[in-house]
């Protein structure tokens, strides 16, 4: 499935590119990776792994507010990731992190699967990813 794929199933939208949006998304993802942080220091493996998740999460839908898409699906945001790699705007490894962290707070929320290696990668990623979501915006 490609962007105009998930545009015509409808789980993406065009929007007018918003600014206001992107910085609201960024601040979103700013609050998040510091409670990911927070449970890091505070030894809660498995709310730093879904934190993590959201931060990346916003830091995402901060890029697609300013190409003028609104995801109606968390898994459009990985589609609109993979389309930027392949059109040389995003590098394959921050598709791949944020497919990890999809998978790593659905462990968390969902089938308890959390450990202390996982919340130190998810932090990691969820750093590095926005800090890149911040240059591609």
């Amino acid at each position: 499935m490609d962007v105009e794929d998930c545009i015509r199933e409808g789980f993406l939208a065009r929007i007018m590119p918003d600014s206001e949006l992107v910085t609201k998304e960024f601040a979103e993802a700013d609050y998040d990776l510091k409670a990911a942080e927070k449970a890091w220091e505070d030894k809660d493996c498995k709310w730093c792994i879904v934190k993590s998740y959201y931060c990346m999460f916003h830091a995402a839908r901060a890029v697609l507010f300013g190409l003028g898409l609104r995801e109606k699906r968390h898994f459009a945001i990985g589609v609109v990731l993979e389309n930027l790699n392949k059109k040389g705007k995003l590098e394959s490894s921050f598709v791949n992190d944020f497919n990890a962290a999809v998978s790593a707070r659905e462990g968390a929320d969902y089938h308890y699967t959390y450990s202390k290696e996982a919340a130190q990668h998810s932090l990691s990623m969820a750093k590095e990813f926005l800090s890149r979501m911040k240059l591609l915006a």
